[in-house]
């Protein structure tokens, strides 16, 4: 006979699979009859935009694009320096061994660089490097047995647990547009570079909604019809609602912002501006840490109990943080005499992780892509490297902690003094989020199979082996925990020791009802 049983419900967003792919796009592009012939490429700059994603099982596709910039030395007198604007697409399908469709994912996409191979002096060879690191995640409901009111002596062992229950899921889409104005005195002829990342992530809970606030942070270099290079540097503001039921300030809120297309185009010449529209893709999931008293063990002195039980995983102790890292370094530049520095595109790289001593430690490399400009040499580039180290402090189980860390450049400056010494001030914000993960043991449905068989005996001895509980010993002898402790004055039931001997009593009916259930530890 299947025992009723009270339960609540838990939500568990378990990480099913992590993977991490290095993916190559190519692709070719044809000098449009409007640009000069190219010389030779002096850099290249592209921003990667994911507009669909698909879970299949054991396969994830990811179809984009991405949005790059050539700046190139033309074979042209007149014209030394320009422009080329093209869009690689690609569609890729990546092996995730255990994801399933309907499950949800978190999809993190780099360009680590773009190679340019000159096949003629009208078409390009492109070469892109992107690392692409896939989350899968499930979200199940699991029901806990939370209490048996049927049966009147069954022993129930518990234990306590914390743990992260999700809230729910849900996501946006918003457009961060804006008109960007240039100098005046500069008639903007064709766009050399552009860079867009997402940085200054922030949300606000009220009202059954997350507020999912973000800069769009974007440079943009551009030639002038008189053959000089201007630079903007601003911030679009972007904002998104996000309807979330039940959610409140004191949960856990992560979120995640894609850039899923990017329209980029200059204004007429009397305008003196760039309009700029981008298409973002917010995600986010909501936890609340939850205390559940979970049942470990059960038996019943009176009755035969049979149930089964399954292991989950779910998170614990779950926690994001966010903390400012100075990099305040001198660095030798080799350059040209009145060399002037237009531009610098510098990439944080986390190169190694370890974990140890209740720390998560990081050591990387922040990747700057200083780019000159000199009146008889043009434009060129160089590549430098500041080492840094960032580590989490107090982090208790570092090694059974699974940690995220997103490193956003904050802020940037670069003065170049005499020799060539550049001073570089550079400020990285770690975004940091941790968890843990918690096996669980749950148990399914208890059956009462009948009474037990009446033992002959009214008390015996027993012998303390290595590993007993007195809960153990309570439920092999059809007894109970509270009997053991005062036929033999042990005053702490949670300390016995091997060898000890015990008095084991029967469980005796008292009347037409059982003896009060025990709640015991051990």
């Amino acid at each position: 006979m299947v025992i009723d049983t009270l339960k609540e419900k838990l939500c568990i967003n378990k990480l099913i699979a992590t993977k991490r792919e290095l993916l190559q796009v190519e692709g070719d592009m044809i000098v449009p009859d409007s640009k000069p012939d190219i010389l030779n490429t002096i850099c290249t700059s592209g921003t990667v935009c994911l507009y669909k994603k698909e879970i299949l099982d054991d396969k994830v596709r990811l179809d984009g694009t991405i949005n790059t910039y050539i700046m190139y030395l033309a074979d042209d007198e007149k014209d030394k320096v320009r422009g080329l604007n093209t869009s690689i697409d690609f569609s890729e399908t990546i092996n995730v061994s255990g994801c399933k469709e309907g499950m949800s994912e978190m999809t993190e996409t780099k360009l680590k660089s773009i190679e340019c191979k000159i096949v003629n002096g009208r078409k390009i060879a492109l070469k892109a490097n992107l690392e692409v690191e896939i989350k899968i995640y499930s979200n199940d409901e699991v029901e806990i047995i939370e209490d048996i009111p049927n049966i009147d002596d069954i022993k129930i062992l518990k234990e306590d647990f914390n743990v992260n229950s999700l809230v729910g899921m849900g996501e946006t889409r918003v457009y961060a547009k804006d008109t960007l104005s240039i100098k005046p005195e500069d008639n903007a002829a064709e766009i050399l570079k552009s860079n867009v990342c997402i940085s200054d992530k922030d949300i606000k809970v009220s009202y059954n909604k997350i507020l999912a606030k973000a800069e769009a942070q974007i440079k943009i270099m551009y030639l002038t019809e008189d053959s000089r290079i201007g630079m903007i540097n601003t911030k679009i503001p972007i904002v998104g609602f996000i309807d979330m039921p039940n959610v409140t300030d004191e949960n856990i809120t992560d979120v995640n912002y894609e850039i899923q297309n990017i329209v980029m185009k200059l204004n007429s010449a009397e305008e003196h501006s760039v309009y700029v529209e981008i298409e973002v893709g917010i995600k986010a999931s909501v936890y609340e840490e939850k205390q559940i008293n979970l049942i470990q063990d059960l038996y019943s002195p009176s009755r035969i109990l049979e149930f089964d039980k399954r292991k989950i995983t779910t998170m614990t102790n779950k926690r994001n943080s966010k903390e400012m890292k100075q990099i305040r370094e001198k660095i030798i530049l080799e350059q040209n005499e009145n060399d002037r520095l237009l531009d610098v595109d510098a990439i944080p790289i986390i190169e190694k992780e370890s974990k140890q001593n209740g720390r998560i430690s990081y050591e990387g490399n922040v990747e700057m892509t200083f780019i000159m400009e000199n009146a008889s040499a043009g434009v060129n580039t160089r590549i430098e490297k500041i080492p840094f180290e960032y580590t989490l402090e107090n982090i208790n189980n570092a090694e059974r902690t699974n940690a995220d860390l997103d490193i956003e450049i904050a802020n940037q400056d670069f003065i170049i003094q005499d020799g060539g010494v550049v001073t570089s001030n550079i400020d990285l914000l770690m975004n940091a989020s941790l968890y843990e993960s918690a096996n669980l043991n749950i148990i399914n449905e208890i059956q009462d199979t009948g009474e037990r068989e009446n033992e002959d005996y009214s008390i015996i001895m027993y012998i303390v082996k290595k590993g007993d509980t007195l809960w153990k010993i309570a439920k092999k002898f059809g007894t109970t925990v509270e009997d053991i402790v005062r036929l033999n004055g042990i005053e702490d039931a949670n300390k016995i020791m091997p060898a000890q001997k015990l008095f084991i009593p029967k469980y005796v009916k008292i009347g037409t009802s059982n003896r009060a259930p025990v709640m015991a530890n051990g």
